[in-house]
């Protein structure tokens, strides 16, 4: 394992250097590397052989085969461990090839998070949400996900959505979207087609195609009087119909510049009051069950 060779030295060096199989058959030929020689003498080798593991130009390492009694270089056995080594190096070369692409999948996979989060951050910051909002709702929401079976694998392409639940809101002037009063009705139709702009924004990029419902969906009432498209009942995406109560609670529970945080409880119980009508009666149901202790 300690054994140290440069290339051109000694078989192993030779055989990458030279790009050809190396036949050695005497301590004489391995003497120029102490190491090697050292290692002929307390092993008490006769035969050396060594083939260099090739792909497309490259070499890959050299496959070594040691013989402690004579072993002559038959035409048949040096065929065959040059193919032996021809397929080693292609092995090789295909462990590499798919290490290299899993790790540039996860490169590219962090980079794209990143981009989502500083995103988020952006919008955050223009709407003047409160500090940590898109956090605590993409996190509320997997979490109350994973009581309706959602598996691990669906997860990350909830928490994108979740994200990015309001990233329609790009294209809504500041205007609007800070005016300290209410919106009138020209100004409330630009402000309800956020969604449908957050849809036209990122279904063209693949990598989000599946977390399109909570950001095009989140605003649909299960009554039916939501926006934009008036779905009703189960017709709107689950992820939605979750992401609908996680959002409501947080931003009741939160301070605006309008007003103050309600208490946990008020929170609650103005979304229990809201089930049938806004929000799914199992999501609250579940949502209450399992959050109303905190």
């Amino acid at each position: 394992r300690s054994l140290s060779v440069r290339i051109g030295e000694s078989g192993a060096g030779r055989a990458a250097l030279e790009h050809r199989s190396i036949y050695i058959s005497s301590l004489a030929e391995v003497e120029q590397n102490s190491a090697v020689a050292a290692l002929w003498k307390s092993e008490e080798f006769a035969s050396y052989f060594c083939a260099p593991l090739i792909v497309k130009g490259d070499v890959k390492g050299v496959l070594e085969v040691y013989s402690r009694a004579p072993l002559p270089p038959h035409p048949d056995w040096m065929y065959y461990l040059e193919t032996l080594a021809g397929q080693a190096a292609i092995a090789i070369d295909n462990t590499q090839l798919f290490e290299n692409l899993q790790r540039a999948n996860l490169e590219l996979g962090v980079a794209y998070e990143a981009t989502i989060e500083g995103w988020s951050r952006a919008l955050d910051l223009r709407d003047e949400e409160t500090e940590g909002h898109t956090r605590r709702v993409a996190d509320l929401t997997l979490e109350l996900a994973a009581h309706f079976g959602f598996t691990p694998a669906e997860l990350p392409a909830i928490r994108r959505g979740a994200i990015l639940h309001d990233i329609g809101k790009i294209g809504v002037p500041d205007t609007i979207l800070l005016k300290p009063g209410p919106l009138n009705e020209a100004e409330w139709v630009v402000m309800r087609g956020h969604p449908q702009l957050a849809y036209e924004l990122l279904r063209p990029i693949h990598y989000l195609r599946d977390s399109l419902d909570i950001p095009y969906c989140h605003h649909e009432k299960w009554d039916g009087t939501g926006y934009p498209r008036g779905l009703q009942g189960e017709s709107i995406p689950l992820t939605a119909r979750i992401f609908a109560v996680v959002d409501m609670y947080d931003a009741l529970t939160s301070n605006r510049p309008y007003r103050k945080a309600w208490t946990h409880e008020q929170a609650l119980e103005h979304i229990r009051s809201l089930g049938g009508i806004h929000f799914d009666p199992r999501v609250v149901e579940v949502f209450l069950r399992n959050f109303s202790s905190r």
